[in-house]
């Protein structure tokens, strides 16, 4: 069992600093979200649970990105700026008055789903992949330390030597499940699918993204459970450490980024939608 006098204070200090920023950015993003409903309702969880690994860098992104009017600013700044470089002043005044009249005729939601950049929607659709991943470990790590036995039913003894690889079967199960809820609730009204439909194109949309995202996520811990923390403090960490959470805060920032190339390519081929 680990000691917890061998963590040195400024890592325990840091810990409790990036968990008490994510926690505020968590309340901040929830709270602004409500005032600005999203285009697509799943994001209304999506942001918030995501700024518990990203904090205030996801809350930048969020007010960037996310926001129904920001999103259409960003959007609309870029159509102008290349729309001049090819078209004549004429051509430009035209466009305006044309536009200005779409606008005034179109509903406020059908116009804040225009297309992002391509990087900022392989951004929101990674994020749309980590949410449930997010979502899972928190509720499996803590199901895990209150209730050990889970990992003898993950594999622990009988399939694993190390009891963590017992609890990436639980929390892989869990976040899929997660996250192809998430995708669904996502796809069919983008899709207009029925409900047999929305779920294979969810689960085709979603089982690539979310292995690339564990896949970087449980490197990270393992490397710390396994080797970093066991030659660091003489052992591996429990859940009910700050230090804990805060390794999973960056493993889960890893597994953004190996997600991402994955998204954008689901995204170029049309397996997975641009958000």
């Amino acid at each position: 069992m680990l000691n917890e006098s061998t963590i040195p204070n400024w890592l325990v200090i840091l810990a409790w600093i990036s968990l008490a920023l994510s926690v505020v950015s968590f309340i901040y993003v929830s709270y602004d979200v409500r005032k600005h409903p999203q285009s697509m309702k799943v994001m209304t969880y999506v942001w918030p649970i995501t700024t518990l690994f990203g904090s205030v860098l996801w809350v930048l992104a969020y007010q960037k990105w996310g926001r129904p009017q920001a999103k259409k600013h960003t959007t609309m700044s870029q159509v102008s700026l290349g729309s001049m470089k090819e078209i004549s002043n004429d051509s430009m005044m035209k466009m305006t008055m044309t536009e200005g009249a779409t606008n005034q005729s179109m509903p406020m939601d059908m116009s804040d789903m225009t297309p992002s950049p391509m990087p900022v929607s392989v951004f929101v659709g990674t994020c749309h992949c980590g949410a449930g991943c997010t979502l899972a470990d928190l509720m499996i790590e803590t199901l895990l330390f209150f209730f050990p036995s889970l990992y003898v039913i993950g594999g622990y003894h009988w399939l694993f030597q190390e009891r963590l690889y017992a609890g990436f079967v639980w929390a892989f199960v869990l976040a899929y499940i997660i996250g192809v809820t998430f995708q669904y609730l996502a796809i069919v009204p983008m899709k207009h699918l029925g409900r047999k439909e929305g779920i294979k194109a969810a689960i085709k949309a979603d089982t690539l993204s979310l292995t690339a995202w564990q896949v970087g996520m449980y490197a990270t811990v393992a490397f710390c459970q396994l080797w970093l923390f066991p030659n660091w403090f003489g052992s591996s960490i429990e859940a009910n450490t700050p230090v804990f959470w805060f390794m999973m805060q960056i493993a889960m920032l890893i597994g953004f980024c190996t997600a991402y190339p994955m998204n954008w390519f689901l995204i170029k081929k049309g397996i997975k939608e641009r958000m």
